[in-house]
């Protein structure tokens, strides 16, 4: 019987429709390895910590204590929120925080695969998926802690409440899509990492996390401007009741970053290969 022939050659173009469905296929093939990826780094997280699955929320929740106990003694001035300043403060750190390890997830997910990388071959979307089950996990905390400061401050039950997750997953989504185009740049460069970091402890205050944008002045059109506010604003409203004043806003960043989480998924995977070569050689 003649064997079949086959002429492997580079080819000149990159089809993007290909990559796109290849990918899409990895991240369906490999949801188990994600999934035990995922379990292995919480458990070692958490191992080896006094206060355990407590470090999920004790940063957001300081931050939010530093700002409470600045403006219950007069220290500064905030103007009025219209909800309970401790509610105010406390979901906004705790939405920013989500953001922020959104943004952060597929770096520290792909670095954390260091080791196995260029030991063993499989789909490296699944260290994305890994990524985003551990933040759903951490973030699921946050939101349980966040439910009791609603409830204990008498903002109540409201019926937006049930929109308040769909808020939460157009916040991760847009931290995933950063996050994909930041990883393999931050791998290649650890300076990234600091930038980016840095970056946003600045840009936590042109947003609307532990007070409210200015009536006037550059600062309200900085905060207004600012991407992340609509993020910040929407999951408050919805969980406090309030009418989402920037819903449109919201829904416009959300529309945009669809696709380019399509576009993100395709940078990583061309550029992760290419990055484990280099760290091997």
């Amino acid at each position: 019987m003649e064997l079949e022939t086959r002429i492997y050659q580079k080819e000149n173009n990159i089809r993007i429709g290909k990559l796109l469905k290849d990918s899409l296929g990895d991240i369906y093939s490999s949801r188990f390895l994600a999934k035990q990826l995922a379990v292995r780094d919480i458990k070692a997280q958490y191992r080896q910590s006094y206060l355990g699955i407590l470090w999920a929320f004790i940063t957001p929740l300081t931050t939010a204590f530093v700002w409470i106990f600045l403006n219950s003694t007069d220290t500064i001035r905030l103007s009025d929120t219209g909800i309970p300043y401790p509610v105010y403060a406390f979901s906004g750190t705790l939405i920013w925080s989500i953001i922020v390890e959104a943004i952060n997830s597929p770096t520290a997910s792909t670095n954390a695969a260091r080791g196995i990388l260029s030991k063993i071959n499989f789909p490296k979307e699944a260290l994305i998926i890994s990524g985003i089950y551990k933040l759903l996990f951490n973030s699921l905390i946050k939101i349980i802690i966040l439910l009791v400061f609603v409830f204990l401050y008498g903002v109540g039950f409201h019926w937006s409440l049930l929109l308040f997750p769909l808020a939460i997953t157009g916040a991760i989504l847009f931290g995933t899509t950063i996050g994909l185009f930041i990883t393999p740049i931050g791998m290649l460069y650890k300076d990234i990492a600091k930038i980016i970091s840095m970056g946003l402890s600045l840009l936590m205050y042109v947003t609307p996390v532990v007070y409210a944008i200015p009536k006037e002045g550059i600062m309200k059109q900085l905060m207004e401007l600012n991407p992340f506010t609509p993020l910040i604003l929407t999951a408050r409203d919805f969980i406090t009741g309030a009418t989402p004043e920037y819903i449109t806003y919201y829904l416009g960043i959300v529309l945009v970053c669809i696709p380019l989480f399509f576009l993100g998924l395709l940078f990583y995977r061309i550029s992760i290969p290419i990055l484990v070569e280099r760290m091997s050689a």
